[in-house]
């Protein structure tokens, strides 16, 4: 449990102090080339969600991200005993949730500033990062490590009932052997 809380407060502490550096280093709205048509620096408030949607309903986001906030670390500490990769992906997706849910409440809205230019992709920051790979590493862990989520479940009900009808006639059969 302590690498996932590690996890967590790194992941916030990085999306915090990148989004400190850019606030005090960069005007708003200023664009500071790195690497030309592909990729920049673009200082901007999101009042919403990827590409501004939403703007109008901060609200939305503050209940979602709430009720996030409390389900996530309650399912990560229940399984903590799972696979590496679920922690790491709920670590990452609860670092990610509190470093934006922190802009939201103090500022009112999110700090971005890293820009693909080359695509027509939303300018984001550290803590999207993080949910993005949160999110890849569990569409990993789910597909490759936790084989009982594809299970067919009423399968394996149907299965573990005939097993247990084999046996109570099987039991059955022993007994009026033995008495007979």
């Amino acid at each position: 449990m302590l690498l996932w809380i590690l996890i967590i407060t790194a992941s916030v502490i990085l999306d915090q102090v990148t989004k400190l550096i850019v606030v005090n280093t960069m005007e708003y709205g200023q664009s500071i080339v790195l690497i030309k048509k592909i990729f920049s620096f673009q200082y901007i408030h999101n009042y919403g969600a990827a590409w501004g949607m939403f703007s109008d309903h901060r609200w939305v986001f503050m209940v979602i991200t709430s009720l996030a906030l409390i389900a996530m670390p309650i399912i990560l500490y229940r399984y903590r005993k799972l696979h590496f990769l679920f922690g790491l992906s709920l670590s990452l997706f609860i670092g990610g949730a509190i470093g934006n849910m922190i802009d939201r409440i103090f500022l009112g809205y999110v700090v971005d500033f890293l820009q693909f230019t080359f695509i027509d992709f939303p300018i984001f920051n550290v803590a999207d990062i993080c949910v993005v790979f949160g999110a890849i590493i569990m569409m990993i862990y789910v597909i490759f490590f936790d084989k009982e989520l594809f299970v067919d479940k009423k399968q394996t009900l149907q299965t573990a009932e005939e097993v247990k009808i084999a046996d109570d006639g099987t039991n059955q059969e022993n007994v009026d052997n033995g008495n007979g």
